[in-house]
């Protein structure tokens, strides 16, 4: 494989399995309750309803011909509150975020050898990015839980610059910033659409890791390298420096 200077990679169903629900019926009663401690008074199923119609509206509003945009999931919990009147700032929003994503998620883990994997780019003078399609409110919170922040140079959201992958937007913030060409880098996930395509749209090379999580629909996979299933160990092993070196 060649040796790249900088690699980005997903983060859900790349370097995590995680499995959340956001539509059943006692994860939106237990809601209710902890809407209920902030003084927002709604009945579970009007909660659930003006949850999801709030996120339609801001998509509807942030919607660019030709762009794949991203809304800020904080915009809907301060909606939630303030319909019910109740007054709110950051620290209150993060605070329901932080419940709201434990609650709606059933697990969550780091794939086996991912921290070796990472540790071993830094220390061989690799830039390492995270470019991931989520929300900064749900996504730092887990970052720091399972002890992976430290590994990145820098750790890029969508929900942060109002665009998601694959579009070129915004896989350009992280190339303009650390002055990147596209064919210094690698980007890893396991989306045929948003990591593969938004990759090669950008000129990057691409590999496509099939996870458990990957999208079950079937695309043509054009990556650069692929691997058909989860085996950090089979992607570390093919980028082994000391082979290379």
């Amino acid at each position: 494989m060649k040796n790249y200077k900088a690699y980005i990679f997903d983060l859900y169903g790349t370097l995590i399995d995680i499995h959340t629900d956001e539509y059943r019926t006692s994860f939106w009663k237990k809601m209710k309750e902890v809407f209920f401690e902030y003084d927002a008074l709604y009945e579970y199923p009007e909660l659930k309803k003006e949850y999801f119609d709030c996120i339609k509206r801001l998509e509807k509003r942030d919607y660019q011909k030709g762009h794949d945009t991203e809304i800020d999931i904080a915009e809907v919990f301060e909606y939630l509150l303030k319909n019910k009147k109740v007054q709110c700032d950051e620290k209150i929003i993060r605070e329901l975020a932080s419940v709201f994503r434990q609650y709606s998620t059933t697990h969550i883990r780091v794939y086996a050898g991912v921290k070796d994997l990472l540790s071993e780019l830094r220390k061989e003078g690799k830039k390492v990015f995270l470019l991931s399609n989520a929300q900064y409110l749900f996504t730092m919170r887990e970052l720091k839980e399972l002890d992976l922040e430290i590994f990145f140079n820098e750790i890029f959201i969508s929900s942060q610059y109002g665009y998601k992958k694959p579009d070129k937007k915004f896989f350009e913030v992280l190339l303009k910033k650390y002055k990147l060409k596209p064919e210094e880098c690698l980007m890893i996930g396991n989306d045929p659409i948003s990591d593969i395509k938004g990759g090669e749209n950008c000129g990057m090379d691409t590999y496509y890791i099939h996870s458990g999580l990957s999208p079950k629909e079937k695309h043509k996979i054009k990556a650069t390298y692929s691997q058909p299933s989860m085996n950090i160990k089979l992607l570390s092993n093919r980028i082994n420096f000391r082979k290379q070196h």
